[in-house]
């Protein structure tokens, strides 16, 4: 990686880093929540445009999660989920259906389901029982699945048309 692309790489991170942060603490009273909206997690298709999203997600993450009322444990959980769901996310970038990477739009939808499914009814509810963590985790999935699919498959599909986030 020369200095130019490191930079442009570096600057990526950053943005969408800041992006999640302004937008899950703009939105701030449906972002922390077992019914949660986290608009944010639009981004979370990124990956499938620049491997600079990784670590620009997971950053944005945790600083955000920083505010939750989970506290350490989301910052850690929340992060990993993240962290996770955008590996797999680049790593299936090319798997797409009708030029559409639907498989990358399904990782943060499993990975919040089931880790930040697992710690909200854990914490949330002063201790985890089965039932409600299936009634979380679906909740937290409906939530996801309106971000990615609602939101960031057509976010992806206009940033790709302008090619801003190629190396």
């Amino acid at each position: 990686m020369n200095k130019k692309t490191s930079t442009i790489y570096l600057v990526q991170a950053a943005f969408i880093a800041a992006v999640y942060v302004a937008l899950t603490h703009f939105l701030e009273p449906i972002s922390f929540s077992g019914a949660q909206l986290r608009v944010a997690e639009a981004l979370t298709l990124l990956p499938v445009l620049t491997p600079a999203a990784v670590p620009g997600l997971t950053i944005g993450c945790i600083l955000a999660n920083l505010s939750s009322p989970y506290g350490v444990v989301d910052i850690i959980c929340g992060s990993a989920a993240t962290l996770l769901a955008a590996l797999c996310t680049r790593k299936m970038r090319n798997v797409r259906l009708k030029s559409v990477p639907v498989l990358s739009a399904l990782f943060p939808v499993i990975f919040n389901a089931v880790i930040v499914g697992a710690e909200i009814s854990a914490l949330g509810t002063g201790g985890f029982t089965w039932p409600v963590f299936g009634a979380t985790a679906a909740s937290v999935a409906l939530g996801e699945c309106a971000a990615c699919f609602g939101l960031g498959l057509p976010l992806c599909a206009a940033l790709q048309k302008t090619k801003i986030f190629y190396l």
